[in-house]
């Protein structure tokens, strides 16, 4: 006697749809494991991204400050080799004018330029063309101004005139 108008069909551990709805939770269940592991590697890779950077910001600060300091020296090198241009540039024209000053008729043996001092020797044919022609424009020069003669055989005079410029002028 049978009940039932279909034949019976075996029973099953796991049912189709049960299984189908167990697949799509695995693949749900794999596919966030995926995305944790995914975001923990790109997390993790930024921090090291992030940690490098950072060492690097460091390095390269302590470079700026290297080249700053460089910067510095090369600035202040610069301003010394202008001043020292400045100086010979003064001091070419100071001996320029200098021997500009020196009358044909009177000779010089020896300068000595100092700061402060001008120390000439020289050989001039009487004391009336050295008073005249060089010792006068040196006293409009210098603030003190003074003169040796020394008699030579041949009738000149060899002289040493020193000069002077007053500290508190300059």
């Amino acid at each position: 006697m049978r009940h039932s108008f279909i034949a019976p069909r075996p029973k099953r551990f796991l049912a189709p749809e049960f299984r189908l709805v167990l697949f799509f939770f695995a693949t749900t269940l794999v596919m966030l494991g995926g995305t944790y592991a995914f975001l923990a590697y790109q997390s993790w890779s930024y921090m090291q991204q992030r940690q490098a950077s950072s060492a690097h910001i460091v390095s390269m600060r302590a470079e700026i400050v290297e080249f700053e300091k460089g910067i510095a020296f090369v600035e202040r090198e610069r301003q010394l080799g202008e001043e020292i241009f400045t100086a010979n540039t003064v001091l070419k024209e100071s001996i320029k004018n200098l021997f500009d000053l020196v009358p044909e008729r009177i000779t010089l043996t020896k300068a000595e330029l100092d700061k402060n001092a001008l120390i000439l020797y020289g050989v001039t044919p009487t004391k009336d063309i050295y008073e005249f022609m060089l010792h006068a424009p040196l006293r409009s020069i210098f603030h003190r101004s003074y003169s040796s003669f020394y008699p030579l055989e041949n009738g000149w005079l060899r002289f040493v005139s020193t000069n002077y410029l007053d500290e508190e002028e300059l």
